[in-house]
């Protein structure tokens, strides 16, 4: 959801739900939480920001491009947060 504010009043609220159907067909087992965790949503962001910034316009306010997002990294940190929890459970 993307919330504009002016004057400290909501401008508007833009809530977009956005799914994809993927075949993932000889992917081994290890591979499969960064296919779903970062390539599958690399595939779909722009489709969203596209659709956040056509309502937008629509609507008659100026131009919004949600910032990119790299997946990849935001993967990697998810593991990386992950894997130090686990060890602190374990300690």
């Amino acid at each position: 959801m993307e919330q504009a504010d002016n004057d400290n009043e909501t401008a508007f609220i833009v809530d977009v739900t956005q799914s994809g159907i993927f075949l993932i067909d000889n992917i081994e087992e290890e591979r499969l939480p960064y296919i779903l965790g970062a390539y599958c949503p690399n595939i779909l962001f722009p489709f969203l920001r596209e659709a956040v910034n056509d309502l937008v316009t629509k609507g008659s306010f100026p131009q919004l491009l949600l910032t990119p997002i790299n997946f990849d990294a935001e993967f990697e940190a998810n593991m990386q947060r992950a894997q130090a929890a686990a060890v602190e459970g374990q300690a």
